[in-house]
């Protein structure tokens, strides 16, 4: 099932979803061209009543929404050169954080592209070959995990660079939230 975000307000029944919406709007403020950003996700409530000052730091409303919510955190920038998928591996969270998303920016091309796509290119030369690509689309991916295996995505094109035109749905960059998962995994 997939939503299309409305200005201010977007289509999301579940925590998680405003936390990925919420997330992907943050990023859009900052604009495009920017490194891979990665978020904790706490219980909203639970901060509010273990860390008060953080909560009011952050500008947490006390009546919150009835669910409690989610509040996404971000993290140190994550380490230039290293690939992202050997960076997710080095990552064990503590009990207290439910989960965590991650918003990337990367190039893709259309299934109808995809099936031209040369055999044997290694990692950099495919890399090359999508960016000269005529039909490449330039997208940011929000992805967000909770411990439970719960997931959530949002995908931004470039092109269409506008919230009502930002896309979700549980699975829609299904190898992100596995990698995401695994962070969760003892």
């Amino acid at each position: 099932m997939s939503n299309t975000a409305t200005e201010g307000s977007p289509l999301a029944a579940n925590p998680l979803t405003r936390a990925v919406l919420e997330i992907d709007g943050y990023a859009a403020g900052l604009g495009w061209d920017r490194p891979a950003r990665l978020f904790a996700l706490v219980d909203t409530a639970h901060l509010r009543s273990r860390e008060p000052a953080l909560a009011d730091q952050l500008g947490l409303d006390a009546a919150g929404p009835a669910d409690g919510g989610l509040t996404p955190i971000e993290q140190d920038e994550l380490p230039a050169g290293q690939a992202l998928d050997d960076f997710l591996a080095t990552i064990a969270w503590p009990d207290v954080i439910a989960g965590c998303a991650l918003t990337v920016e990367r190039l893709m091309l259309p299934p109808s592209a995809e099936a031209a796509i040369p055999d044997g290119l290694d990692g950099k030369a495919l890399t090359a070959w999508v960016a000269a690509h005529p039909e490449r689309q330039e997208v940011r991916m929000t992805v967000g995990v909770l411990r439970d295996g719960t997931r959530e995505s949002a995908v931004r094109l470039r092109e269409k660079d506008s919230a009502t035109e930002v896309l979700t749905g549980r699975d829609l960059v299904p190898g992100l939230a596995e990698a995401l998962s695994a962070t969760f995994e003892e």
